[in-house]
């Protein structure tokens, strides 16, 4: 007979392994699509194009304004700590990213198309392609990114940079991005293995660090929700 402990902790490793194969945040663009939509030169942008780049786990998104000028949303703390525009308009570096993250605090910003690339490589316009809805006319797109700039509210499900490009582009906010996420999840949580797995790990957490609150609460309610939600 197996041992339900060791099968729980395979479980939920498995499970680990299975996000961290995942690209985060993945459109489902392949690689293909990609080499065919490679780098293009600046000259050749339109003010109201929708600029994408890759990042580690995600895509990023901007709206073209012309004159080598992007508007995107960026999260960043520097903004719940401080007024000095000279501090925040600098580019934003990954720690200062994750901390704005964090604090769901961000701001529609316009950088340079170096700045917003960051190395990367550029695709123009493969969002229209992708989420298959009109998009509007290119003036009305770069007018209605301007019209959002300055600090806003930041999430990762609910209102990140694709939700600020499709908004301008297509009159419509949502993110194809944050909608695979859910549906990863959905599809870890609907594996009713996880119940076994996390009432395992309860009552292992019980045994290691003694019968309390901040230990049984989560060994009784996690297992529950989770087979509730599947």
């Amino acid at each position: 007979m197996k041992n339900p402990m060791l099968e729980a902790l395979s479980l939920l490793l498995e499970k680990l392994l299975l996000i961290s194969n995942l690209k985060l945040f993945s459109s489902g663009t392949s690689g293909e699509d990609k080499a065919r939509n490679s780098f293009c030169e600046i000259s050749s942008f339109l003010r109201g194009d929708v600029l994408e780049v890759p990042r580690t786990h995600l895509t990023h998104y901007g709206i073209y304004l012309g004159d080598n000028r992007v508007a995107h949303m960026m999260p960043d703390i520097l903004l719940a700590l401080t007024n000095d525009k000279g501090r925040t308009q600098k580019v934003v570096s990954n720690k200062r990213l994750i901390l704005g993250v964090i604090v769901r605090v961000a701001s529609i910003r316009v950088d340079t198309v170096e700045d917003f690339a960051y190395g990367a490589d550029i695709l123009v316009n493969h969002l229209d392609k992708s989420v298959k809805k009109k998009a509007l006319l290119n003036e009305e797109v770069a007018q209605r990114a301007e019209k959002l700039l300055g600090l806003t509210t930041y999430s990762l499900l609910w209102n990140n940079c694709e939700h600020f490009v499709t908004y301008c582009r297509f009159g419509t906010s949502f993110s194809p991005q944050a909608d695979k996420f859910c549906e990863n999840v959905k599809i870890i949580i609907r594996d009713q293995r996880s119940v076994l797995a996390s009432a395992v790990l309860g009552l292992a957490s019980i045994v290691c660090l003694g019968l309390a609150s901040y230990t049984t609460l989560p060994a009784i309610f996690i297992p529950f929700f989770l087979w509730l939600a599947g």
